[in-house]
């Protein structure tokens, strides 16, 4: 079945007799907000963990998946901060754009994602894929002597700005082509000559990488894979290609600090958490309860359609945790985007 269809029918399938039975812990209902509106990507996340998690709680509660506002997530993430009463019976899950966006300093932000309290997460990949000018893999070297490197991307204010972050770190100057919004967009533009490297990540990066081999590009690093302890190790997806962060040897220590958080961010396709301030006894009953998910068939199958790894909570706190920048750090950041980008944040 394909990535989409299996979504769909967890989100179709009717609930188990268990998770038809009212719930006294919890009382009877449990709502997830889901960071985007009905039907797209992270809302049909939402369905299939309401599911999973319906027939996961004691008693099986019934778990009601409520999507809010736009597709990055940052309507629903300030209305957990600011609207949601810690009791245990309200959770959201929310794609990674909206840490990106509290990271470029989004003025539409009213929310605090180092003070979350993470349940799951879904992983992804992310790789960046550079015109093979002669045979054997990208070196630094090779990068710096295609500079400025055109680079298709989305918008400073994306998963792109690991890419960005990287490449200055390397001393890689950029000349990025803004506005290529998909994969499938970006790859037209590297066929076409128009630009020379493209970083993907999310959902399906085995699968868009396809096409961008068979026109000459090759992979240069990874996102690499967060371990609980807040180390990065490879990507099992790509072994042997070295992360983001030690690709190409020494690097300067500028922006060192945002590129970590900016990869942080880009590695979580969705992210499940509780607001700040919730009991521990409704946290360890989350908790227990996403990880029964975990193991739920349909729920496994999605993730691996959609070449997404399933994480504990150790995991998505130590993502959360990288994103806990020095406020020199992040006033550097959105500086160096607006000088470099003439970014200014929405």
């Amino acid at each position: 079945m394909k990535r989409r269809q299996i979504m769909r029918g967890l989100a179709a399938a009717p609930l188990s007799a268990l998770a038809r039975q009212a719930r006294a812990d919890m009382g009877g209902a449990v709502t997830l907000i889901v960071g985007g509106p009905q039907g797209a990507q992270t809302s049909r996340w939402g369905s299939a963990c309401a599911l999973a998690l319906a027939a996961a709680f004691p008693g099986g509660p019934n778990v009601l998946a409520e999507p809010l506002g736009g597709l990055d997530g940052v309507t629903g993430a300030n209305w957990l901060d600011v609207q949601v009463v810690p009791d245990g019976k309200t959770a959201a899950i929310l794609p990674g754009a909206a840490l990106i966006a509290w990271l470029t300093g989004d003025s539409r932000v009213h929310f605090n994602p180092t003070r979350w309290v993470p349940v799951l997460a879904g992983g992804c990949s992310g790789v960046l894929m550079v015109r093979a000018a002669k045979p054997g893999a990208p070196s630094l070297q090779s990068l710096q002597a295609m500079a400025p490197l055109r680079l298709a991307a989305s918008q400073p204010q994306s998963n792109d700005l690991v890419a960005l972050l990287a490449l200055a770190r390397l001393g890689v100057p950029t000349a990025p082509l803004f506005g290529l919004h998909s994969a499938a967009t970006k790859t037209r533009a590297f066929i076409a000559g128009e630009v020379d490297a493209v970083f993907l990540s999310g959902e399906n990066v085995p699968a868009d990488m396809a096409p961008l081999t068979a026109s000459g590009a090759m992979p240069v690093f990874s996102l690499g894979v967060q371990s609980p302890s807040g180390a990065v190790g490879p990507d099992p997806l790509f072994p042997g290609l070295p992360d983001v962060a030690s690709f190409g040897g020494p690097v300067t220590p500028y922006l060192g600090a945002a590129c970590q958080a900016a990869a942080a961010a880009a590695r979580l396709d969705f992210l499940l958490v509780l607001p700040k301030l919730t009991d521990p006894d409704a946290v360890a009953q989350w908790r227990q309860a996403a990880t029964l998910a975990t193991t739920s068939p349909g729920l496994r199958a999605a993730a691996s359609a959609s070449w997404v790894s399933l994480q504990s909570p150790p995991v998505l706190g130590a993502a959360l945790g990288a994103l806990k920048l020095q406020p020199g750090d992040q006033s550097d950041l959105q500086a160096f985007l607006t000088k470099n980008f003439g970014w200014q944040p929405g």
